[in-house]
């Protein structure tokens, strides 16, 4: 599938990907450790991210990892009223990552027009929320769930499970009434998979983007780049955006990110190569 529809805009992904900025409303996030918390520094790094040229603002109030308790209701008070703020300041379209359809269906209605759900649709409403209000989803390959620590992942076959599920994912999204172009895949890399499992994952995309439906890869800054090249958190800058070019020229669409403007780069460039005769 080339094209995504986010909010009505029809955005065409034959040869030029989208870059969706990573906003943390978590005060105990893997990579910036609640540096965006706090309500002025949140707006002032969606406003940079803005500026480096994001097409999604992907805002979270709940890190996938494991760690303290989060309440349904913490969670809506850590990202609904922000996502309001940001659709009242910026035209860039907004996801809301979590896998509660409650915090999905809050958000749709103060301007998010995508849900990023890590934990592939386990919450049965999750899907009747999107239809509701027109909104995308994507659906994460996970094999427990999010918060729980997975330290030794088993795949018979790790490329045709993930496969298998992201297929049947994308089918209850369809029987919900979602159309293809408002349906996304994300391998889930890191998410119960070891570096050697992740690295087999995105060396698959083009299997996996052969499925029907974009691709998103989130590989910025993940462990399975320090795992396999021995780098600290805050050397991973250069192998993320090694990643996101491999995963371009593989069949992934859309670059979950923390360096937008550097990942604008290699998009543009791969989309420069892609569309050369």
């Amino acid at each position: 599938m080339n094209v995504l529809d986010l909010g009505g805009q029809r955005h065409d992904l034959t040869h030029r990907g989208l870059v969706m900025g990573i906003l943390n409303r978590t005060p105990d996030s893997f990579y910036d450790k609640g540096a965006t918390f706090g309500l002025d520094a949140f707006y002032f790094r969606a406003e940079a991210l803005v500026a480096d040229g994001a097409d999604i603002l992907d805002v979270g109030g709940v890190k996938a990892g494991p760690g303290p308790e989060v309440t349904e209701a913490q969670e809506l008070d850590r990202v609904v009223s922000v996502i309001s703020g940001l659709a009242s300041r910026f035209s860039t379209p907004i996801s809301v990552d979590t896998w509660r359809a409650s915090v999905a269906r809050a958000s749709y209605k103060e301007g998010a027009v995508m849900g990023n759900d890590i934990s592939g649709f386990a919450d049965p409403d999750y899907l009747v929320a999107a239809a509701e209000f027109g909104a995308a989803v994507v659906a994460t390959h996970i094999r427990l769930r999010p918060r729980v620590a997975d330290p030794d992942p088993q795949y018979d076959d790790v490329v045709a499970d993930v496969s298998r599920f992201l297929t049947e994912r994308a089918g209850s999204a369809l029987a919900a009434g979602l159309p293809p172009e408002r349906i996304v895949l994300d391998a889930g890399l890191d998410l119960g998979k070891t570096a050697a499992q992740s690295l087999t994952l995105l060396r698959a995309s083009p299997t996996l983007a052969a499925l029907g439906f974009p691709l998103l890869l989130s590989a910025s800054n993940k462990t399975f780049l320090g795992v396999t090249l021995d780098l600290e958190l805050t050397e991973r800058g250069p192998a993320s955006l090694g990643a996101a070019a491999l995963g371009l020229a593989w069949g992934c669409r859309i670059l979950r990110v923390h360096d937008v403007k550097g990942t604008r780069r290699v998009r543009d460039a791969a989309a420069a190569v892609s569309a050369a005769e």
